[in-house]
């Protein structure tokens, strides 16, 4: 019986692992126009551009005039989410808009066949906000 708990508990634990990681990988951008890499470093969740169209493409609308000079391609679009397994969503991140050159919060989720990954920005509240839509590669 002592057996059969632990491999219950172990088939959970891992179940739980899987299902965070579902979102690592890379996608297109809505647009096609470019590529993110969604990676895992500790507990926390990032997507880096590491492809777009225009591989010179330079940060211009970026409200830090320092930062205007450095290239989109190997940015971090999007920062610090965390899994929330109660809602199968990823929370409490940000998502950087380098076309309008802001920053949102930002909380992502998986559509039930785990090819499109929907990332909601808004200011505030989520109901006040855009969702995007990312195709896995």
């Amino acid at each position: 019986m002592k057996k059969l708990f632990i491999l219950i508990i172990a088939t959970v634990f891992f179940t739980q692992l899987m299902a965070q990681d579902q979102i690592v990988g890379k996608w297109w951008t809505p647009r096609k126009d470019g590529q993110i890499e969604i990676y895992k470093l500790g507990t926390k969740y990032f997507g880096k551009l590491i492809w777009g169209k225009d591989g010179t493409k330079k940060d211009v609308k970026n409200p830090k005039e320092e930062l205007r000079s450095r290239l989109l391609t190997g940015m971090d679009l999007f920062t610090n989410f965390s899994y929330n397994a109660s809602d199968a969503q990823w929370i409490d991140g940000k998502i950087y808009d380098p076309q309008g050159g802001k920053t949102y919060n930002c909380k992502i989720w998986l559509t039930n066949d785990g090819k499109t990954l929907n990332a909601r920005g808004f200011i505030g509240f989520s109901l006040l906000g855009r969702t995007e839509k990312f195709t896995r590669l």
